[in-house]
Protein backbone atom coordinates (compact mmCIF):
# COMPACT_ATOMS: atom_id res chain seq x y z
CA UNK A 1 0.00 0.00 0.00
CA UNK A 2 3.11 2.34 0.45
CA UNK A 3 3.12 2.43 -4.03
CA UNK A 4 0.09 4.73 -4.01
CA UNK A 5 1.63 7.28 -1.53
CA UNK A 6 5.06 7.84 -3.67
CA UNK A 7 3.57 9.21 -6.69
CA UNK A 8 1.53 12.44 -4.02
CA UNK A 9 4.90 12.57 -2.17
CA UNK A 10 6.95 13.55 -5.86
CA UNK A 11 3.88 16.00 -6.96
CA UNK A 12 4.53 17.37 -3.11
CA UNK A 13 8.09 17.57 -2.98
CA UNK A 14 8.27 19.09 -6.59
CA UNK A 15 5.24 22.01 -5.65
CA UNK A 16 7.86 22.47 -2.66
CA UNK A 17 10.67 22.53 -5.03
CA UNK A 18 9.30 24.91 -7.33
CA UNK A 19 7.74 27.34 -4.39
CA UNK A 20 11.28 28.21 -3.55
CA UNK A 21 12.52 29.33 -5.90
CA UNK A 22 10.06 32.02 -6.51
CA UNK A 23 10.91 35.43 -5.62
CA UNK A 24 9.08 37.36 -2.68
CA UNK A 25 10.87 40.48 -3.91
CA UNK A 26 7.97 43.03 -5.01
CA UNK A 27 9.72 44.99 -7.37
CA UNK A 28 10.37 42.06 -9.52
CA UNK A 29 6.55 42.07 -10.60
CA UNK A 30 6.43 46.21 -10.83
CA UNK A 31 9.35 46.52 -12.92
CA UNK A 32 10.49 44.07 -15.39
CA UNK A 33 14.17 43.01 -15.85
CA UNK A 34 15.25 44.66 -18.74
CA UNK A 35 13.12 47.45 -18.95
CA UNK A 36 14.78 51.06 -19.60
CA UNK A 37 13.87 53.81 -17.89
CA UNK A 38 14.32 56.08 -21.14
CA UNK A 39 11.12 52.74 -22.63
CA UNK A 40 9.30 53.11 -20.03
CA UNK A 41 8.81 56.98 -20.11
CA UNK A 42 8.46 56.57 -24.00
CA UNK A 43 5.82 53.93 -23.19
CA UNK A 44 3.67 56.73 -21.54
CA UNK A 45 4.43 59.54 -23.35
CA UNK A 46 3.58 57.47 -27.12
CA UNK A 47 0.36 56.30 -25.24
CA UNK A 48 -0.64 59.99 -24.44
CA UNK A 49 -0.10 60.56 -28.06
CA UNK A 50 -2.03 58.41 -29.27
CA UNK A 51 -4.86 58.73 -27.35
CA UNK A 52 -4.68 62.32 -27.39
CA UNK A 53 -3.84 62.75 -31.46
CA UNK A 54 -5.02 60.07 -32.45
CA UNK A 55 -7.72 58.44 -30.58
CA UNK A 56 -9.44 61.50 -30.21
CA UNK A 57 -9.31 62.11 -34.13
CA UNK A 58 -7.86 65.52 -33.61
CA UNK A 59 -8.13 67.88 -37.00
CA UNK A 60 -4.52 68.73 -36.51
CA UNK A 61 -3.37 65.21 -36.83
CA UNK A 62 -6.03 64.07 -39.74
CA UNK A 63 -3.32 63.84 -41.95
CA UNK A 64 -0.67 61.62 -40.05
CA UNK A 65 -0.23 58.28 -38.45
CA UNK A 66 1.85 57.56 -35.33
CA UNK A 67 4.64 54.46 -36.11
CA UNK A 68 6.00 52.96 -32.78
CA UNK A 69 9.32 51.97 -32.65
CA UNK A 70 9.43 51.88 -28.74
CA UNK A 71 11.49 47.94 -29.22
CA UNK A 72 14.23 49.73 -30.63
CA UNK A 73 17.53 48.03 -29.56
CA UNK A 74 19.46 50.82 -30.11
CA UNK A 75 18.53 52.06 -26.62
CA UNK A 76 16.79 55.23 -28.12
CA UNK A 77 13.00 53.86 -27.73
CA UNK A 78 10.80 55.99 -30.33
CA UNK A 79 7.90 56.89 -32.49
CA UNK A 80 7.64 58.50 -35.39
CA UNK A 81 4.44 60.97 -37.39
CA UNK A 82 4.72 60.13 -40.82
CA UNK A 83 1.80 61.06 -43.31
CA UNK A 84 -0.92 59.18 -43.76
CA UNK A 85 -1.24 58.39 -47.37
CA UNK A 86 2.94 58.04 -47.51
CA UNK A 87 3.74 55.80 -44.44
CA UNK A 88 7.37 54.77 -46.02
CA UNK A 89 8.06 58.92 -46.29
CA UNK A 90 10.78 60.71 -44.15
CA UNK A 91 9.18 61.40 -40.64
CA UNK A 92 7.92 64.77 -40.24
CA UNK A 93 8.68 64.43 -36.40
CA UNK A 94 10.75 62.11 -34.01
CA UNK A 95 10.09 61.66 -30.50
CA UNK A 96 12.63 59.73 -28.61
CA UNK A 97 14.20 59.31 -25.49
CA UNK A 98 17.62 57.59 -23.92
CA UNK A 99 19.80 57.18 -21.35
CA UNK A 100 18.60 56.48 -17.35
CA UNK A 101 17.42 60.24 -17.25
CA UNK A 102 15.19 59.66 -20.15
CA UNK A 103 15.09 63.01 -21.50
CA UNK A 104 12.61 62.82 -24.15
CA UNK A 105 14.01 64.46 -27.26
CA UNK A 106 11.72 65.48 -30.22
CA UNK A 107 13.11 67.10 -33.52
CA UNK A 108 11.34 66.97 -36.96
CA UNK A 109 9.67 70.08 -39.47
CA UNK A 110 6.54 69.60 -37.50
CA UNK A 111 7.78 71.42 -34.59
CA UNK A 112 8.16 74.18 -37.17
CA UNK A 113 4.62 74.27 -38.83
CA UNK A 114 1.45 75.56 -37.57
CA UNK A 115 1.00 73.31 -34.32
CA UNK A 116 4.95 73.31 -33.20
CA UNK A 117 4.27 75.10 -30.10
CA UNK A 118 1.40 72.68 -29.31
CA UNK A 119 3.06 69.73 -30.33
CA UNK A 120 6.23 70.61 -27.83
CA UNK A 121 3.77 71.59 -24.74
CA UNK A 122 1.81 68.29 -25.22
CA UNK A 123 5.03 66.51 -24.99
CA UNK A 124 6.80 68.40 -22.18
CA UNK A 125 3.51 67.61 -20.46
CA UNK A 126 3.17 63.92 -20.88
CA UNK A 127 6.87 63.78 -20.54
CA UNK A 128 6.78 64.93 -16.75
CA UNK A 129 4.15 62.43 -15.88
CA UNK A 130 0.85 64.46 -16.93
CA UNK A 131 -0.99 62.14 -19.37
CA UNK A 132 -3.85 64.92 -19.87
CA UNK A 133 -4.90 65.82 -23.82
CA UNK A 134 -5.23 69.73 -23.02
CA UNK A 135 -2.81 71.61 -21.37
CA UNK A 136 -4.22 72.86 -17.68
CA UNK A 137 -4.37 76.49 -17.38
Amino acid sequence: MGRPLRPALFVLAMALGVAGCQSNKPEAVLSPPGKSAALRKMEKVALAAHTCWFGSRDPAFKAYRMSNELGSFSGRPRFLIVPAKSMESRPLLVVQSEGPAARVEAFGPLLEGEHGKRISADLNRWASGDPSCVARA
